[in-house]
């Protein structure tokens, strides 16, 4: 599982440098293949191959008339590409979506238990100053969290 978060940078060229900790998790579990996506193309997600394909798995079981199913892979697709980690331990974050979530410099990359997020240092550090809302407090409370 992937938890914590491990600032790093995104080089000039597009790369992201795995931090050490989600390097050992992915060795350890995972392969070299990645789909690095988005949802909002504010965050990027970055998935193990193996994990967005349990993902497809239960979008190819819906109806292809399904809205919702659509906008998720028009949106996915959209941002998304299929990346290989390279020797250097390095994955090259798709150009459109790192332009669109401003992704350069210090980055914040965040365990997601089964993805990791790519965002910019600043744009989360700005999020956890906000705190939890009320709602939020109430939704974790009806989690028994």
């Amino acid at each position: 599982m992937f938890r914590g978060n491990n600032p790093t940078r995104v080089d000039e060229k597009g790369r992201l440098k795995v931090p050490a900790d989600f390097k050992r998790v992915i060795d350890e579990k995972y392969g070299q293949k990645f789909y690095i996506t988005s949802m909002d193309g504010k965050v990027a997600q970055v998935y193990p191959f193996e994990e967005w394909e349990q993902i497809e798995a239960k979008l190819a079981a819906l109806s292809n008339f399904n809205p919702s199913k659509k906008r998720f892979l028009t949106v996915t697709n959209y941002y998304g590409q299929v990346v290989e980690m390279d020797a250097q331990g390095r994955l090259l974050i798709p150009q459109l979506l790192r332009e669109s979530a401003q992704l350069k410099g210090d980055v914040a990359v965040m365990g997601y238990l089964n993805h990791l997020e790519v965002r910019g240092l600043d744009a989360v550090k700005a999020e956890v100053e906000q705190g939890f809302t009320a709602d939020d407090e109430k939704a974790l409370n009806d989690l028994g969290i």
